[in-house]
């Protein structure tokens, strides 16, 4: 029987979206206020879900506060009140978006997991905009 459990946890991070390779006017085109060459901030909601067996033993998928310490230490620590864009290194070539900091998260949660167990990543950017990734 596979269940999944749940952590939520958030983080403060600015960033801007743009692309070096094109014009100011298409940036600001495509982008627009979220081009702002001061950056911008966001106070991100993040939902950090692991699918897996029950474990008979402990009657667990997964220890929630291992979940809770992964997320502080992968995530937390990483992004939280940071500019993106300029101090986490994964954002100094990929555009940060909802999108991209999604995949990174997964990305930098997914190796310290069982291989057998599937990972969710919700990422709220504001209250109506958010994203998900799961691989």
């Amino acid at each position: 029987m596979r269940v999944k459990v749940s952590r939520k946890a958030h983080f403060n991070a600015a960033h801007r979206l743009y692309r070096p390779d094109w014009s100011a006017a298409q940036n600001q085109e495509v982008f627009g206020l979220c081009n702002n060459p001061n950056y911008h901030g966001h106070n991100y909601e993040l939902i950090v879900s692991v699918t897996g067996e029950i474990d008979p033993v402990t009657g667990y998928v997964m220890d929630m506060k291992v979940l809770k310490d992964l997320i502080k230490s992968e995530v937390e620590e990483a992004f939280d009140h940071k500019n993106l864009n300029v101090e986490v290194h994964e954002f100094k070539t990929l555009n940060p978006t909802a999108e991209n900091i999604a995949v990174v998260i997964f990305d930098k949660l997914k190796p310290h997991l069982d291989a057998t167990m599937d990972l969710e990543v919700v990422l709220y950017e504001t209250p109506r905009n958010y994203v998900t990734y799961s691989g």
